[in-house]
């Protein structure tokens, strides 16, 4: 499954509740899973990672759905063939 087809799946799946909220209700929601990644991560617990990766990924697809955004073609337009700082792949820029 390409990441297009992912997000027309959750936009099938949800859209006609995420469309009743505003974006930036959306965006929150996605934030809050975010959190939840970061907690599952400290836990160290893998299944529970796996999920908040999933959940977190549902909405950010979400998210961009909300804003018109085809999330694989503007991914793959920034970072489809090189470091969009640097240009290289591997990236050699000094960031951390």
């Amino acid at each position: 499954m390409h990441i297009r087809e992912f997000q027309q799946l959750i936009k099938d799946m949800y859209w006609h509740k995420d469309s009743k909220r505003s974006v930036e209700a959306n965006f929150i929601y996605l934030v809050e899973e975010v959190g939840e990644l970061g907690s599952a991560i400290v836990k160290g617990d893998r299944a529970l990672i796996e999920d908040e990766l999933a959940d977190a990924l549902a909405w950010l697809v979400s998210v961009a759905t909300a804003l018109s955004v085809d999330i694989e073609e503007v991914a793959l337009r920034r970072y489809g063939s090189s470091c969009p700082r640097c240009g290289k792949n591997p990236c050699v820029c000094n960031r951390k």
